[in-house]
């Protein structure tokens, strides 16, 4: 008798500005699960939040550069306790029907509504496995501001930076005197994909940069820009016995034409930027890097993955942010760089898929009242 397989459901799309980077994810991740092990449910968020059953039109997904969120599919609500059990209400008005329980959810979302322990506490509720950090490390970690503070605690080296926010503006020269540098960065304090992002190098540009930045966020963050400066990026992985490593290490060295690592170089100008896998850094700075990325995993209460990213500049290492639902598109950073280390993306999907299922069943087993 062949042994059942594992009912995954991957969650995708979402509310935020990230919305379709997640669809382009999912597509991967779809193509890297073994067939053979799991049982796949496409459930695509829609972006003013309905969950959706999103098999249909998706097939394989071997070929979809992005998976498709169809407006009228049946409608998914998972049962709070239910340990995975969900409802489906059909679009055909046929009515509701119950879907037999997903083991656990791949969570391939990015950005507000998603990455920031909303999902994860939803999916806490209904007492399922899934991939990724808990409720703790998903929403300190998307908050920049937040997690800078953690690491800036812990002794965790970071770029100086300020805070504002809607209630409380601060000018282009309080900003100055905060990092110590005329030229700065403003971002969206809870965003990713670099959504948001842009440089100020006068009082006019900075009032423009944080008019943009407070579009996806009531909080920004103005960071001193680093120059010369190289982007390095770092993947963490933990596996079923909660061991932690990292990865090679890879750079990204974006256009001039773009100046930074923007979304437009990411996603929209196929050569936006150019990715160095390994990235050519001499083995003693490697090494420290690496043991920063795992030391910022574990301050920020990351959980499964994370791709630590950060700013060097000559021997200066500067930690730039945690993400913990990195990308996972066909150009993306972290697969590839454990695909540089050996790991294979279904051998990738695998590990994190075990870490889940490892660690909801001890999270099952703690005592949650007295006896």
């Amino acid at each position: 008798m062949a042994e059942r397989k594992t009912r995954v459901a991957i969650l995708f799309g979402g509310r935020s500005a990230e919305h379709d980077v997640s669809r382009a994810s999912a597509a991967n991740v779809l193509r890297s699960l073994d067939s053979d092990r799991y049982e796949v449910t496409l459930i695509g968020i829609t972006r003013d939040g309905r969950w959706t059953v999103a098999d249909a039109g998706n097939g394989a997904g071997t070929g979809a550069a992005a998976l498709a969120i169809p407006d009228d599919g049946p409608q998914l609500a998972l049962l709070p306790g239910g340990q995975g059990r969900a409802l489906v209400l059909e679009s055909n008005a046929e009515g509701i029907r119950e879907c037999p329980a997903f083991d656990l959810f791949f969570p391939v979302l990015h950005g507000p509504n998603g990455e920031d322990g909303t999902v994860q506490g939803a999916l806490e509720l209904s007492d399922v496995a899934y991939v990724g950090s808990r409720v703790m490390g998903s929403a300190v970690a998307m908050d920049k501001d937040v997690a800078k503070r953690l690491m800036r605690d812990a002794g965790l080296p970071i770029v100086p930076f300020a805070v504002m926010s809607v209630s409380s503006p601060i000018t282009y020269d309080d900003a100055v005197r905060a990092v110590s540098s005329p030229e700065v960065f403003v971002k969206p304090a809870n965003m990713g994909s670099s959504v948001g992002v842009s440089k100020a190098r006068t009082a006019n540009e900075f009032e423009a940069c944080c008019r943009a930045a407070f579009r996806f966020d009531s909080k920004i963050l103005i960071e001193r820009c680093v120059a010369p400066v190289r982007e390095i990026e770092c993947s963490i992985l933990e596996d079923a016995n909660a061991d932690v490593r990292a990865s090679q290490l890879g750079e990204i060295v974006p256009a001039g034409k773009h100046g930074f690592y923007s979304y437009d170089a990411k996603y929209i100008d196929g050569d936006g930027a150019a990715l160095h896998i390994p990235a050519d850094l001499p083995p003693p700075l490697a090494d420290r890097i690496r043991e920063l990325a795992i030391k910022t995993f574990r301050v920020l209460c990351c959980e499964g993955m994370a791709r630590i990213d950060f700013f060097v500049s000559g021997e200066q290492v500067f930690v730039n942010e945690a993400n913990t639902l990195p990308g996972f598109t066909n150009i993306s950073m972290y697969p590839k760089l454990w695909e540089a280390s050996g790991l294979s993306q279904p051998e990738l999907m695998n590990v994190l898929i075990g870490h889940a299922l490892a660690r909801h069943k001890g999270s099952r087993n703690l005592t949650s009242q007295r006896e």
